[in-house]
Formats: structure tokens, C-alpha cells, sequence
């Protein structure tokens, strides 16, 4: 799901709000994440899950072209990490799959 798609099934489940607000209100939670994340803060969302911004530290890598090597700077990278509802609302396919009696009889 793209942003675009999220706002339109937003609009269309809120028919009470107008498209325009619901755009600001998705823009508004976005940039308040990563100006968080900017600001080396931790953000959750209970049930969904928690960003943060791990450190890589600088490094040696390669060119894969050349082989020749080069250094790489230290750089920050967004990290999320998904939350106990969320992992179990994506794993409880599987466990009716794996229960189910078809399955089973096989």
C-alpha cells in the first residue's frame, strides 16, 4: 500500500471527514515520526510496533566494479521493529492453514 492508497481507504471508511483533512492528518503523523527519528527519539505505536534509528559504524567496502576499496562513512538507518498484535495478526494465517482439517487428512 502506497500513501495515496492508504488516504483513499481512509476517505472511504470516514465519509464524514473531507479528503483534504485526511491527507494533512497522514502528512502530519509522518513527518512527527521522522522528525522524531531525526532527533535520535525511539517512536511506538502499541500493537504496531516501534522505530528507531540504529548507528552503522564507518567501514572498508568494496567497488563491485573494481574491487577497489573504499571507505564508508558512518551512517544512521531507520529500524523498525514489529509489535507483539501485529506478529501475531500476520502469523494467525498460518496457524488456521496448518489446522485446518484438510490439511490434516493429507
Amino acid at each position: 500500500m502506497i500513501k495515496s492508497e492508504l488516504i483513499q481507504r481512509l476517505a472511504e471508511r470516514n465519509p464524514h471527514l473531507f479528503q483534504r483533512d485526511i491527507e494533512r492528518i497522514v502528512a502530519t503523523i509522518f513527518d512527527e515520526i521522522s522528525a522524531a527519528l531525526a532527533r535520535g527519539d525511539r517512536v511506538e505505536l502499541r500493537g504496531f510496533g516501534a522505530f528507531s534509528v540504529k548507528r552503522r559504524p564507518a567501514r572498508t567496502g568494496r567497488n563491485p566494479r573494481t574491487g577497489a576499496a573504499v571507505e564508508v562513512a558512518e551512517k544512521c538507518v531507520p529500524f523498525f521493529k514489529t509489535g507483539k498484535e501485529l506478529r501475531e495478526k500476520l502469523n494467525i494465517t498460518d496457524e488456521v492453514q496448518d489446522t485446518a482439517p484438510d490439511a490434516q487428512a493429507g
